[in-house]
């Protein structure tokens, strides 16, 4: 089995993308120059270049990337190098044109983007297959090999095809899957209207119909598109394996964005040696900061808690929202040290070197247009040098205070049609809830629903539409051995196959919150309404409120209006040495805070005193020693409280009492003792 971290790398890794092919090769020595100079470590090459690599079938051509790969080694850079099979030569889909993917509509893309790819295709798969292993032979031990980087960011922009090899793979997915028709036809529930088959060969792919599509039908094409994707990777992966051992194999997830929720990252995790996670922040208004924390936290939980590494973001702006802002000073280097803070082993960007040509042309790089002389170069340089002074922080592991119930399935599930109402968005409350918990300061672990959550004091369920029995089981296991549970209203309702659950709602959390809800009664647009507490408190709730029945669980806040008037609206349920929380409308990050506040006294969790809005602190240990981050996003210096001593690793300053941490920037404290 290789090693998980980067081969070769005694710090972090620092970087980009790197495209010689993009530039002449005179330039090549100027890179390389810079990249000293800015402290560079480690780039990733080859991303998109399999029309170079192989201009005609199986004709290959190394002379570019030998030349390239030994210029960077030479200049003791190291290289993550890239399967390119994302973006198939033209010639291939001329030769293979049933190679792109059709949309549920019944288009077939065209050439000229990137990865507009059938995963079931066969003839992709064959030419993926050659193309990795003509790589592996003639890199597979070369020194300056770091890391290999199959394919990149499967699911974008497209992950499920509906063609005829398509359909034909899903039914081969479903044989291994059920065995028999009948099993299909009992987990899709076929015998309403009338969709029951008599044999597998008569089952399609769910492509556009008239109405509503079979929901558990579009559930199981969903899981078989990733599994489909997966099934490439991990094909290429074992090539390398095999001709390249001892060098980890990666695939660049984007684990928190929306535009990427086609994959279950739970299962992805499970494959690849090292986990590594593209993150950009999204300019909608909110706050950009909390989705990174998001991202970071989650990526290191696909990892299993283990360092992972941030393969791309942004030195500025990016080119593909439809308003691109520049970062302002000193915001990279606080993205990317936020990163490293929640587990990441360094900071790589897309790319080294801004394009002139093509689509990302307005995409910030290392190297801008405006050359050296400019403000995003300097602080290009100032990175490189502060992530030189934290490599004794590699290796070590982010210390989290609590968990959140996350799982891309559900979301699947939850986001077809036809639900009690559109208003109702499980990312929302995914990134609601997160809000609430960082700005309590916590740092948050994501946990799949049925895994090990015994090791956390507080446990959030902000949406789990799609709840298994054995997640129900694991979440009432987690309360009963004294766990405090806090769960969101539409929880627990279906089962793996979207049919709902036996009985009252909200099924497999029944007994574990101590309480059926006899109805939904969603809210109109706009439509508010208020919750009240026995000391006459008051909160407001909207889009969603339920006609909830206590079967055990005390009534904390009752609805004061609407259809539920009177009857409970936030619940507590006592069950074996712990508690279980219902909320069951939607509430905003602040009055969050007030029910998470009170669980978070259940759970024996104690405020973070002295620390400010937007002032995120973070500890990683490991056998090097315990590290503090403190990243502030305001605009004012802050000062953070310590119990502890230390040198800080940026500036060498020592620090005992309180670490001051000025406006923007980050502070890194090793702890001497504790």
């Amino acid at each position: 089995m290789p090693d998980t971290a980067p081969k070769g790398l005694k710090g972090l890794a620092y970087g980009g993308d790197y495209n010689p092919e993009q530039w002449p090769e005179e330039v090549w020595h100027e890179d390389v120059r810079l990249m000293r100079e800015a402290g560079v470590t480690m780039v990733s090459v080859g991303i998109f270049s399999w029309a170079l690599l192989e201009p005609e079938p199986g004709n290959y051509e190394f002379g570019l990337l030998d030349r390239a790969i030994g210029l960077l080694h030479e200049n003791g850079i190291r290289v993550d190098l890239a399967t390119p099979t994302v973006a198939p030569p033209a010639w291939f889909f001329r030769a293979h044109p049933e190679a792109l993917s059709v949309t549920r509509e019944g288009m077939r893309y065209a050439f000229g983007s990137r990865g507009a790819i059938c995963h079931s295709s066969p003839a992709y798969r064959a030419a993926a297959a050659a193309i990795t292993e003509q790589l592996a032979r003639r890199y597979g031990t070369h020194p300056a090999l770091a890391l290999w980087h199959v394919h990149n960011e499967y699911g974008v922009p497209v992950s499920a095809c509906y063609c005829e090899n398509c359909a034909a793979h899903f039914r081969r997915w479903l044989e291994r899957t059920y065995g028999t028709v009948d099993e299909v036809n009992e987990a899709w529930g076929t015998a309403f209207w009338g969709q029951r088959y008599a044999s597998l060969d008569e089952i399609e792919p769910p492509r556009a119909t008239p109405t509503v599509c079979n929901p558990a039908q579009r559930l199981d094409y969903a899981r078989f598109a990733d599994a489909t994707m997966r099934e490439n990777f991990t094909a290429e992966r074992d090539i390398l394996h095999r001709l390249s051992p001892g060098v980890p194999v990666t695939t660049n997830f984007m684990t928190a964005l929306s535009q990427c929720d086609t994959v279950d990252y739970w299962a992805w995790g499970r494959e690849v040696d090292l986990v590594t996670n593209d993150h950009y922040l999204i300019t909608d208004g909110r706050r950009t900061h909390v989705n990174l924390a998001m991202a970071a936290d989650l990526t290191r939980s696909v990892a299993g808690g283990a360092p992972w590494l941030l393969l791309e973001h942004s030195t500025s702006g990016v080119s593909w929202q439809p308003r691109n802002p520049a970062k302002a000073p000193g915001e990279m280097a606080r993205n990317s040290l936020a990163h490293v803070a929640r587990g990441s082993d360094g900071a790589m960007f897309f790319q080294w070197r801004q394009s002139r040509r093509g689509a990302e042309k307005f995409h910030s790089a290392m190297v801008p247009h405006a050359g050296t002389d400019s403000r995003v170069w300097r602080e290009v340089v100032g990175l490189g040098a502060g992530l030189g002074s934290l490599a004794a922080v590699r290796g070590t592991r982010t210390v989290a205070d609590a968990a959140m119930v996350w799982d891309w399935q559900s979301w699947w599930a939850q986001n077809l049609e036809w639900r009690p109402s559109e208003d109702h968005d499980a990312r929302e409350r995914a990134d609601s809830f997160y809000e609430a918990l960082y700005d309590r300061h916590l740092t948050v672990d994501f946990a799949h629903p049925e895994g090990d959550l015994s090791a956390y004091p507080l446990v959030v369920v902000p949406a789990l539409y799609l709840t298994t029995e054995a997640a129900g089981r694991n979440l009432r296991a987690y309360v009963e051995n004294g766990g405090t549970l806090v769960v969101s209203y539409f929880s627990g309702i279906v089962d793996e196959h979207d049919a709902v659950h036996d009985g009252p709602h909200p099924g497999a959390l029944r007994e574990v919150l101590g309480l059926t809800v006899e109805e939904f009664s969603p809210l109109g647009e706009g439509e508010r309404v208020r919750i009240t507490a026995a000391d006459g408190s008051e909160l407001t709730g909207d889009v969603w409120t339920e006609f909830v029945v206590p079967h055990g669980a005390e009534t904390v806040w009752t609805y004061a209006g609407g259809l539920a008037a009177g009857g409970p609206a936030v619940t507590r349920h006592r069950l074996g040495k712990g508690t279980a929380w219902y909320v069951s409308t939607r509430l905003g990050a602040g009055d969050l805070d007030t029910i998470l506040d009170a669980a978070a006294g259940d759970a024996r969790l104690a405020p973070r005193a002295g620390l400010p809005r937007d002032v995120e602190v973070v500890r990683r240990t490991g056998e090097t020693g315990s590290y503090l981050f403190a990243v502030n996003h305001t605009a004012t210096e802050a000062k953070v409280p310590l119990d502890a001593h230390g040198t800080e690793l940026l500036t060498g300053e020592l620090a005992a009492g309180h670490l001051g941490v000025p406006a923007g920037a980050v502070r890194v404290l090793r702890i001497d003792d504790a």
